[in-house]
């Protein structure tokens, strides 16, 4: 499912963006409403009005957004904006602050549109504030308040555009962190299982190694194949195969240990990294895992099925690589397997 597509050309894509549109609508609303007031008290009743129509208009397009009908309420909500910014410009003059209104609208260009459309867009928007700001060289306010009302508008307008900024690149900050967090959960993580995918678990494994050849302790592997799965899926489905491999990760985190890396190796095979463990210790942690997935409850709404694993043990030598010692692990598993599956059994180091 692609979620990246441009908004500008349907009525979907960014949720995230659009659900920030609404609430942008829903403040610049309460804005106005603080405007009409604060207008009425300056003696400027047409700016006062104004507000009570950006009003309508922001909550118009608040509902349209909340449909899905996008473009329209942003062409609404760019419609607002300009007439706003302009009337208050020519009403009361350019040092009130409405200008600054405009700007707000360069972070929405980029995140909303393709590229060569947002520049383009960017272009008229600054052609519109070099004329607006051009024009009122030449025109004086139509409807000109005191120099005290006119400061408390700028500074009004200021703060709510500083405002609006810090929300806006808090907004994209959080946005681009979620996305990265994303990424290296896509990087590391199995998305059926929920558990660390096999490269990032080999990468694991070998900082354990490493540290075993500093320290000298122990470091263990189990690697667990579930028994039959392949009639799982010839009987019940793959839906239901599916179902068993992301449950199974859930019986073997809380059979392990905190400080145990556990992943899915391939297919219905997870390999379990087992750090500062000799082999005694493995194999009961095996058969701990063994029976704690033999006696869970494997029932998926009105289907019951009986699931266990093989387990092969293998207990890390130094100098080994990581590959030699998962395949005594294999070699182990596979042994089990022909001994009749539902079993623990070690990989044994082959003389020099």
């Amino acid at each position: 499912m692609d979620k990246t597509r441009i908004p500008g050309r349907g009525e979907s894509g960014r949720p995230q963006f659009w659900q920030l549109a609404r609430r942008c609508c829903q403040l610049a609303a309460t804005v106005d409403v603080a405007f009409f007031f604060l207008f009425h008290l300056l003696g400027s009743p047409i700016l006062a009005w104004i507000n009570v129509v950006s009003v309508a208009l922001y909550l118009f397009a608040y509902w349209l957004l909340g449909r899905r009908r996008n473009r329209p309420a942003i062409v609404l909500i760019w419609i607002e904006v300009l007439i706003h910014a302009a009337l208050g410009t020519l009403l009361i003059g350019w040092d009130s602050g409405f200008h600054y209104f405009l700007l707000m609208f360069i972070t929405a260009l980029f995140a909303a549109m393709q590229r060569r459309n947002a520049w383009l867009t960017a272009g008229v928007l600054w052609s519109f504030y070099v004329g607006l700001y051009a024009l009122m060289w030449f025109v004086e306010p139509l409807q000109p308040i005191s120099p005290f009302g006119l400061l408390g508008v700028f500074l009004f307008n200021l703060t709510v555009v500083f405002c609006m900024f810090s929300y806006l690149v808090l907004f994209y900050v959080s946005t681009v962190s979620a996305s990265q967090r994303a990424l290296r959960r896509m990087a590391t993580v199995d998305a059926l299982t929920g558990l660390f995918n096999r490269r990032h678990l080999a990468e694991l494994a070998n900082k354990e190694i490493a540290r075993h050849a500093r320290d000298s302790g122990h470091l263990s592997f189990l690697l667990l194949d579930v028994d039959h799965f392949k009639q799982f899926n010839d009987r019940h489905g793959h839906d239901t195969g599916d179902r068993i491999l992301a449950r199974i990760s859930t019986v073997l985190a809380q059979a392990s240990r905190e400080q145990d890396c556990i992943g899915r190796w391939g297919g219905e095979e997870f390999l379990i990294v087992l750090p500062g463990t000799d082999l005694v210790q493995a194999i009961q942690t095996a058969e701990r895992i063994r029976c704690a997935v033999a006696n869970h409850s494997w029932v998926f709404e009105d289907l019951e099925v009986a699931v266990t694993v093989s387990v092969g043990v293998s207990q890390y030598h130094a100098g080994e690589t990581l590959s030699a010692a998962i395949a005594r692990a294999d070699m182990a598993l596979y042994e089990g397997k022909r001994l009749g599956r539902n079993r623990v059994e070690v990989g044994v180091v082959e003389p020099v």
